[in-house]
């Protein structure tokens, strides 16, 4: 993410929290930071909408736990945890919140006293006031990143607060995003800004209501405390503000937590902070096995290699079937290091993420990724070169030979099926499994790319496609596919030479006359890849808008004779084609979201938020919440008139520039300019 700079700020003398038998009002006490307690069992807070939340905090007492009182940036040996606390925020408010996520907390929407509530929520999950039975602290591991190892890194802007326990006893560890430093924070200090958290904040959900497994977002708090950040790293930082993401999950233990004990690795030098210490490992095996995976736990409780190899199985089963359904909505996760690799198989750590629009099968989200590591064709590979370095990690626990037997046997053959069955439902191919069918997924694909369809919208139109469709009907379909390609102006946007002719030219020289000299450079994958951009804008200049319609008609007709043909074995197999035809359109509607967090959308909610407007956040978790049904009437959730009045101003000030298009649109063209690192 955007670089880093440590805070000067000083913040105020923090106010003791009341006496008993004296109250201060919640939107006094926010005004300035609150009472933080001394160490854990300290003088707590939390007796009004948060007051019932029950802590067990099962981590802490099963994995060792840093003595260290330091709270600076060093070194954790032979710890999982240090114990830490949050750094107040000045004048704490609350963002949003996601009332399907907090009730995993047994928090239900409140009634009558929803303000005191929200200003309750703002200064408990900004960090300010601890929760009874919280004991914030913050998780060591390492990580690959960008395929080499970097060593400790963990918590460097998280905080474990504690575990919950649900409604059903189920247990729940919530964490503060941006809640300030710790041990792990390295040069940085700790904190998120507005932008970031709310991008998090909203994919975090958006990928729940998908159906995806990913960690939870409860609340978005920001504040008027700022840090310096340089988002692009030209040289042009500005102040932003600070603030904190509830998160939820089972665990955030990832694969690199496993990577502590790695001895210095032959490339980088670099080695965990608790090499040698295979008692915590043992320790942590047994944790995450018994905690998350106690059918596998029970049924070898007396082999502890095959409880092992169970184990590493499973995950590497769950991590294929993540990454198929990640593949089948176009969502990229732009920073699959290690360290970004869940133990229990969820989505973990929203950064540079991006869900693709126009499909391109090299479609890069984050912008710091110059090598395309981690582009949208290269995840499913990553996350199985990820589960080798989690297997590397479980030596001598789980020998190298036998996990990495079961990764090669269960891997590809998990994702492949997967991903398969998920892109049939997508296609309505619903009574018949073909071998043909993978065939017609990868040329709706190629379709797609050679015309630039929107991927989001093209899969969506598909259940209005009629199998019986007269010649008149079929060009109306047409039309409106072709409406999802990109325009030439598109193209020529997309397909803009990123390099000077003159840098180009000296860089083709460079690979051919001093090879060594130029990988410090670049890689003969990006060269051909401007070459290519290069033609490809050429060619463009010369194409009518009339040319290319008729080009993407031709093609899309082509493939809807093929799907118009597998659409009609499935009617053969059927006695009421009807009835399959309204299953088919309920499945199709079911799995092809009609709504996504496209970037545009996220930029025009972070904008309005940096204007202090924070309605259209609500407005498109309250969208993302039904991503699958029609809601063409949604425009805004409707505030109080007083909050309306105070952001009228604001809101035009940040939509100015900008006309607002259905939520379901494909992106402007402004949008191509959007670039998240």
């Amino acid at each position: 993410m955007a670089a880093a700079l440590r805070s000067g700020r000083r913040f105020p003398q923090l106010l003791p929290a009341a006496a008993p038998g004296r109250s201060r009002s919640l939107g006094a006490a926010m005004q300035q930071p609150a009472a933080l307690p001394a160490r854990p069992g300290g003088p707590e807070g939390g007796g009004g909408w948060l007051g019932g939340l029950r802590f067990d905090n099962l981590a802490l007492r099963s994995l060792p736990v840093d003595a260290s009182e330091d709270g600076g940036p060093r070194a954790v040996p032979g710890a999982c945890f240090s114990r830490v606390r949050p750094s107040p925020l000045q004048n704490p408010r609350l963002v949003a919140m996601s009332l399907p996520a907090l009730a995993l907390l047994g928090l239900e929407e409140p009634a009558a006293e929803r303000e005191a509530a929200e200003a309750e929520a703002a200064l408990y999950f900004s960090g300010n006031r601890l929760l009874a039975g919280s004991e914030p602290a913050a998780h060591c591991y390492c990580g690959h990143q960008f395929g080499s190892f970097a060593g400790q890194l963990g918590d460097g802007a998280a905080m474990y607060l504690g575990e919950v326990l649900g409604p059903g006893g189920e247990r729940w560890e919530i964490q503060l995003k941006g809640a300030g430093l710790t041990p792990f924070s390295r040069q940085a200090d700790g904190r998120k800004v507005l932008r970031s958290s709310i991008r998090e904040f909203l994919c975090s959900e958006a990928m729940f209501h998908l159906g995806i497994p990913t960690t939870r977002a409860g609340t978005c708090v920001t504040s008027d405390s700022k840090v310096v950040r340089d988002i692009f790293y030209d040289g042009n930082p500005k102040n932003e503000r600070c603030t904190v993401v509830l998160r939820i999950a089972s665990t955030f233990i990832r694969f690199g937590s496993f990577e502590i004990f790695k001895p210095p690795d032959e490339y980088t030098g670099r080695k965990g902070p608790s090499v040698n210490r295979n008692d915590i490992r043992i320790q942590m095996l047994d944790y995450v096995i018994g905690t998350f995976y106690p059918e596998i736990q029970a049924a070898y409780s007396d082999n502890s290699i095959q409880r092992n190899a169970a184990f590493f199985k499973e995950i590497t089963k769950r991590t294929a079937r993540l990454v198929a359904e990640w593949q089948c909505v176009g969502f990229c996760h732009g920073v699959l290091n290690t360290d970004n690799m869940s133990i229990v198989g969820l989505t973990i750590d929203y950064g540079p993420f991006g869900f693709m629009d126009r499909y391109d099968p090299e479609h890069i989200c984050n912008g710091s990724d110059n090598t395309g590591r981690y582009a949208y064709n290269k995840q499913p590979e990553i996350c199985k070169w990820n589960l080798g370095k989690l297997a590397e990690a479980l030596v001598p626990e789980l020998p190298l030979e036998i996990s990495e037997l079961i990764l090669e046997e269960e891997y590809d053959a998990e994702f492949e099926k997967h991903y398969l069955q998920k892109m049939r439902k997508k296609l309505g191919l619903i009574q018949l499994e073909l071998e043909e069918d993978s065939k017609l997924v990868s040329d709706l694909l190629e379709t797609m790319h050679l015309t630039g369809g929107d991927f989001t919208n093209i899969f969506y139109l598909l259940s209005s496609f009629s199998v019986d469709s007269d010649p008149s009907q079929l060009e109306d379909f047409l039309e409106k596919l072709s409406s999802q390609c990109a325009s030439v102006e598109e193209l020529k946007v997309a397909f803009k030479p990123q390099m000077d002719p003159r840098q180009l030219s000296m860089m083709l020289m460079l690979a051919q006359s001093n090879p060594q000299l130029f990988a410090l450079f670049g890689t003969k994958a990006n060269i051909n890849k401007e070459l290519e951009r290069i033609e490809q804008f050429s060619k463009l200049q010369q194409l009518t808008a009339a040319d290319l319609l008729s080009r993407n008609k031709r093609h899309w007709k082509e493939w809807l004779e093929k799907y118009r043909a597998r659409l009609q074995k499935e009617i053969e197999s059927v006695s009421d084609a009807d009835a399959w035809n309204t299953h088919r359109v309920k499945v199709m509607n079911s799995n092809n979201p009609k709504y996504i967090l496209r970037n545009y959308i996220a930029q025009n909610a972070i904008e309005a938020a940096e204007n202090g407007d924070f309605s259209e956040v609500r407005n498109v978790l309250k969208l993302l919440e039904n991503p699958f049904q029609e809601a063409e009437g949604f425009r805004e959730v409707k505030e109080d008139a007083e909050e309306e009045g105070a952001t009228a101003t604001a809101a035009a000030c940040a939509q100015e520039t900008r006309s607002r298009l259905p939520y379901c649109s494909k992106p402007p063209l402004w949008a191509s300019e959007l670039c998240v690192t």
